[in-house]
């Protein structure tokens, strides 16, 4: 059975809907073992074990957040050459913008030699001030179907062998 690991990180709730998002649309498909993993909490063992991956976390100051960041930085050289031509997928938080955040992450993981499966999704929560921006994220329904979207694409593609 093929892996999915969905890597996430989130300071207001935001990133973490969207991964949980993710999950349950890649957990539609039957084939695929979903796993879904607090950056402080994955390893490099979790990225050897996986077929593809999806990270979510929020983009802080026109950049990842620094766990999801430290994450990367801590399992970079346990993996590298070992993930090479692995699907991958980004899920983005952002108060106004996102678009740093995603292309800090694409430069990243092109370290790995990671294939991007899809562009990033990356949900705009409008939070301007200080204390919008710190406040807890509620998502609609509406606003996390494309993150279940990509998971349930990412989990098929796996599933097909497409990836």
């Amino acid at each position: 059975m093929k892996q999915l690991l969905i890597v996430w990180h989130s300071r207001t709730g935001a990133a973490q809907a969207m991964a949980e998002a993710a999950a349950r649309g890649a957990r539609g498909e039957l084939d695929i073992d979903v796993r879904l993993r607090a950056a402080e909490a994955a390893s490099v063992e979790d990225l050897l074990k996986a077929d593809g991956y999806i990270f979510a976390g929020p983009e802080n100051l026109a950049a990842l957040s620094g766990e999801l960041k430290a994450f990367l930085d801590r399992t970079h050289y346990g993996v590298l050459d070992s993930l090479n031509g692995r699907p991958y997928a980004h899920l983005i938080a952002a108060g106004s913008d996102g678009t740093g955040a995603a292309r800090q992450l694409a430069r990243i993981v092109m370290g790995w030699r990671l294939k991007p499966i899809a562009e990033p999704v990356i949900l705009c929560t409008h939070a301007q001030t200080p204390e919008a921006i710190l406040a807890p994220k509620h998502l609609t329904d509406t606003e996390l179907a494309p993150s279940a979207e990509l998971g349930a694409a990412m989990a098929t593609g796996l599933a097909l062998g497409v990836f």
